[in-house]
Formats: C-alpha cells, structure tokens, sequence
C-alpha cells in the first residue's frame, strides 16, 4: 500500500501521455485544439456527474474549502491545456512541453513558502534531472530545431504554473472531501472556462461528425479514467512527488507516437526517456521507503 498513491498518479500520467497521442491524430484531422480540449474535459465531466448522482446522498455534504479549491483546480487544469496548445502553436512542440514541464520547479516553491514540504538537495535533484531529460526527449537542446517567441515561452511557462495550481487545488480538495463532488464541481469549472474560448460551431459539429468515437475515448481516457486515478493518489502523495511522478507523461505520450503513429526516436532521445523513468523510480522507492 505504501507505493499506491505514486502508483496512481503514475498511471494518470501514462492515460495523459496516451491522450496526448489521441489528440495528435484528430488535430491532424482538422479539428481546433481547444475544441479537442473542451471534449476531453465535457467527457470527464459527464463520467463524474454520474459517479456524483450514484452517490448522491454520500456527496451532499460539501464543505466550502471543498468547493473553492475544485473550482481552482478545474480553472488550473483549463489553463495548463488551453496555455500549452497556445505554446505549440507560437513556438513549437519541444518548448512548449519543456516549459510545461517546469512544473515541480513552481510546485517546490509553493510547498516551500507555504511550508507544506522541506526543500532538500534531494528534491532538487530529482527536479533538474527530470527537467534535463525533459529537454532531450523533446530535442529543447537544439536551437536550430526550434523556434521560440515571447507569447510561446510565456504561455509555456503559464502551462507549467497552472499545472501546479491544479496540483495544489486537487491535493487540498482531496484532503477534505470525496473524488466525486471533487471532479465535478472541478470539470464543471474547466468546461466553462473552456467553452468561453472554444470555437463553438466547430464545437457542436463535434456531435455529428464521423470523429465522435475518438473525442469520446479522448475525454474517458484523457479525463473519466486518468483524473479518478489522480485525485485518489495524489491524497497519498506529497505535491512535488506527484508533479515529478507525472512526468512518465511525456515518455508515455512519445512512445505512443512510435508505436501507433510512425514517430522515430533517435539515441539523445532514448536517453533521455531512460533518464526520466529511472529519477521517477528512484524517487518513488525512496519517497515511499
């Protein structure tokens, strides 16, 4: 039981990195990021609203710390997709998932300054190892392979801090109250956010369109299945572990695109992988040791 909420949290990331891959192949279909966005978060939170109703009675009593902190993390999980897209969109991929990826460095400081965790060599260790295999796996290393903008580093570095926001908003919800009045009072925010900046005759073309099946495998994968298993692990998981652990994220999402859409990986790129999952392993073994 000791490697249970590392356990969850690392298979959320995998569904994520997984999810990464399904929406790859229908913006290669023409459909708007955002929309996508919209659907795999409209999904989770239908999957959510029937967990909720199945135990109605059991949900009612929500506290307001309960409800302030879901609705935090539901506007985090809003802005890490939507800022992330918009990273892709004026830089390029590798920035933009490098800067995400920044997250257990915001994390760590919030949980320093606000005294929930101890900062240790250790944990900076972890974070700077993480982040450099980041950098190879997403070839960041190599400036003639980029292109970088003002609006993509800071909508990149946006990703990452609302990453941490909904760190921190799902671990203090999780602390005081269920998964199922959590997740959806938490999408309940995300799909307004969301739908405020959709393109919203795109969006509703969705329904009849020859794609539904992949947005809906999209939002269970993506959201229904990865946020349940996340929610319940991350209240067993300190906040810079599960920002780290997740980070098997991109690993997952680049294997999917050699395995299913013809991606190659070359030897930096290798390692780089390899460097992630053995701090991820470290990590969890001695966190959990």
């Amino acid at each position: 039981m000791k490697y249970a909420g590392v356990g969850l949290v690392m298979m959320a990331a995998v569904f994520w990195g997984i999810s990464g891959g399904i929406g790859d192949i229908l913006m290669d279909k023409g459909w708007d990021p955002i929309v996508i966005s919209f659907y795999r978060g409209a999904v989770g939170f239908i999957c959510f609203s029937i967990w909720f109703l199945l135990r109605f009675k059991k949900n009612l009593n929500i506290s307001k710390r309960v409800f302030t902190w879901s609705l935090l993390a539901g506007v985090g999980v809003a802005g890490n997709f939507s800022f992330y897209y918009l990273s892709i969109e004026a830089s390029s991929v590798p920035v933009a998932a490098t800067l995400m990826y920044t997250a257990p460095v915001f994390v760590l400081l919030a949980s320093f300054i606000f005294r929930i965790e101890r900062s240790t060599w250790f944990k900076w260790g972890c974070i700077a190892s993480v982040l450099t295999g980041i950098i190879l796996l997403t070839g960041a290393y190599n400036p003639e392979s980029i292109s970088v903008s003002f609006l993509g580093t800071a909508a990149g570095l946006a990703a990452g801090l609302s990453y941490a926001v909904f760190i921190f908003g799902f671990k203090n919800a999780s602390a005081a109250g269920r998964p199922q009045a959590i997740l959806t009072i938490a999408f309940f925010s995300f799909c307004v956010v969301l739908l405020f900046f959709s393109d919203r005759n795109q969006a509703f073309s969705v329904v009849t369109s020859d794609d539904i099946g992949w947005f809906i495998l999209l939002g269970l994968v993506g959201a229904g299945v990865s946020f349940i298993f996340y929610v319940i692990g991350i209240r067993m998981t300190a906040p810079t572990t599960a920002s780290m652990v997740a980070m098997v994220e991109p690993v997952t999402a680049s294997l999917f695109g050699v395995l299913l859409l013809g991606d190659f990986l070359n030897i930096i790129q290798l390692l780089g992988m390899a460097l992630i999952l053995l701090t991820v392993t470290f990590l969890s073994v001695k966190q959990a040791g």
